[in-house]
């Protein structure tokens, strides 16, 4: 048997400070080290032009919180002959596209959409539902945040959330009338 060896780098967003800048972390535990980066256009100084062009495989984490994501995958790929490989979300928790990761599929050989199971009947999640208040769009977090949920876990959820946010704010405004 012949084993074929690849030299890989793994990228992440610095902003994903969740378990150190230095390690993609998988959510079962599994490390393994990475260049945290506020910008793709950066990678190849940084990981050292040398080194870049001995790179095999390019893989990129958190990609929805790169700007510049298309034009360093089509750069790396076209270009400079690296296989890249990203991961990322599409959407964000209102369903909404998020960052430039659906910007980049013309560009891919292939692509595939993984899926989680519902935490509440265990059917494929294809949808995050937020569990707090936070409302905007970039909010870093696991479990203690996010929960994955199918299509109709998401439609009442996101009901139950709304409900939830509409009796605080009205609990808000009368003890900010009480208190005055």
């Amino acid at each position: 048997m012949y084993l074929l060896c690849r030299s890989v780098a793994m990228i992440k967003s610095n902003k994903d400070t969740r378990y150190g800048l230095d390690s993609v972390v998988t959510h079962d535990g599994v490390k393994l080290p990475c260049c945290a980066l506020a910008s793709l256009s950066s990678f190849r100084q940084k990981f050292g032009p040398d080194a870049y062009d001995q790179l095999d495989v390019i893989g990129i984490d958190e990609a929805q919180f790169f700007e510049d994501l298309y034009d360093f995958c089509r750069e790396a790929a076209d270009h400079d002959g690296k296989t890249v490989i990203v991961a990322g979300l599409d959407g964000d928790y209102l369903r909404r596209s998020f960052g430039s990761v659906l910007d980049i599929i013309p560009l891919a050989d292939s692509v595939t959409k993984l899926t989680a199971r519902c935490e509440f009947c265990g059917k494929r999640a294809y949808f995050t539902l937020r569990k707090t208040e936070e409302t905007q769009t970039e909010l870093i977090g696991g479990s203690d945040i996010y929960m994955p949920v199918c299509r109709q876990h998401y439609v009442s959820g996101q009901v139950v959330v709304e409900a939830a946010r509409i009796v605080l704010e009205s609990h808000k405004a009368q003890s900010a009338l009480t208190y005055s």
